[in-house]
């Protein structure tokens, strides 16, 4: 139902999509920014259902614990998130992405739809366990368009696949811009830098 009722939204309102996952990927990490808005949802699921390989995406376990609700967000590949505990979601995530068959699993950088200037990066810990690609997506609402691609491989040097991610969506334009902000890192989150 969800599915049928992102195509009406994306159809109605003028929206396209453009790319897809590259050829040859057939597990990844997706990164969906700008992220100010729930109606960023059905955008995203749109373009999920169109790609070629089956989504998972994290939602807080808070949505999924409502009954109607929960049960149509797990069946578009929701996962649900306990954000109150320390558990080691990375590794987690990672383990997941090497034991499933061809997915891509999905997330939102921002972690918020407040404007947040240092992005989670749980993403690109996942990707680079899991040894697997990250696929840019982006929602412009200035273009009314969802591009997915191109990709790249994190390298393990954070401070610079960190500004391939900034450059990725420095020309997207959020649907509440003063709520979006790309991140900027000099080092790896809790690193000291120039002493």
């Amino acid at each position: 139902m969800l599915r049928i009722l992102s195509t009406i939204i994306f159809k109605v309102s003028g929206w396209k999509l453009e790319g897809d996952i590259p050829e040859g990927i057939d597990k990844c990490v997706i990164i969906v920014a700008p992220h100010t808005s729930n109606i960023d949802y059905f955008f995203g699921l749109y373009a999920a259902y169109k790609l070629r390989l089956p989504i998972r995406f994290l939602i807080k376990q808070e949505w999924l614990n409502m009954f109607f609700v929960g049960k149509l967000i797990k069946g578009t590949g929701g996962v649900g998130v306990d954000r109150s505990g320390k558990k080691n979601m990375v590794a987690a995530m990672a383990d997941f992405l090497r034991r499933a068959d061809p997915v891509a699993l999905v997330f939102p950088p921002e972690g918020t739809r407040k404007l947040n200037a240092r992005w989670k990066t749980g993403f690109y810990y996942v990707a680079l366990k899991a040894k697997v690609p990250i696929v840019f997506a982006s929602l412009d609402y200035g273009e009314k368009r969802v591009t997915v691609g191109p990709s790249f491989m994190p390298t393990g040097d954070f401070a610079r696949d960190m500004a391939v991610v900034r450059e990725a969506y420095r020309h997207v334009k959020a649907r509440y811009p003063h709520k979006f902000s790309l991140p900027y890192y000099d080092a790896a989150p809790g690193k000291v830098v120039n002493e």
